[in-house]
């Protein structure tokens, strides 16, 4: 009896076994379904060319050929109350080439620009929980955007701040 019920109990596992296993033709199915839609998707492609396009950076002020003076007015510039950490205090235009959570990166940063004679500055922006590093600071704007323009050479993402005080 005890024998049986081994048996009969190997049987019954092995019958769970066997049925678990998928069926190919289910996925057979799937796989001739989706190849079906692929093919009925395809538009005539010929000709086009998915090379990716690459548009360089050019930033080239707006000059007024009448008086020499450049025009900045359609320069974007962002204003952020912000408060200096460590400097000797901004103007009304910074340009801001890093913004960190951390302090001790943008300590960091502030360093390096020193070394590289910027008069850098830390300041600190509380609604947003960020440092911005200030590699230079100007009254007027077309300064700070010449200055930017010129830092963007090392750092792409500068910025100019305004700082109304």
């Amino acid at each position: 009896m005890k024998k049986y019920m081994v048996i009969c109990a190997g049987l019954c596992v092995a019958l769970a076994i066997s049925s678990c296993k998928s069926k190919e033709s289910a996925y057979r199915k799937a796989y001739d379904k989706a190849k079906a839609q692929d093919a009925a998707n395809v538009t005539d492609n010929s000709g086009y060319d998915d090379t990716p396009v690459v548009t360089p950076f050019v930033d080239t002020p707006v000059t007024d050929n009448n008086n020499n003076n450049n025009n900045y007015d359609n320069v974007s510039v962002r204003s952020e109350d912000v408060r200096v950490v460590n400097g000797s205090g901004l103007k009304a235009y910074s340009v801001v080439v890093g913004s960190f959570s951390v302090r001790s990166n943008a300590d960091n940063l502030v360093s390096r620009l020193r070394s590289q004679g910027y008069d850098a500055q830390l300041a600190y922006n509380s609604a947003r929980d960020m440092y911005r590093v200030v590699a230079s600071t100007y009254a007027d704007k077309g300064s700070a955007v010449q200055s930017r323009n010129n830092l963007r050479n090392t750092y792409p993402d500068a910025w100019l701040l305004f700082y109304g005080q």
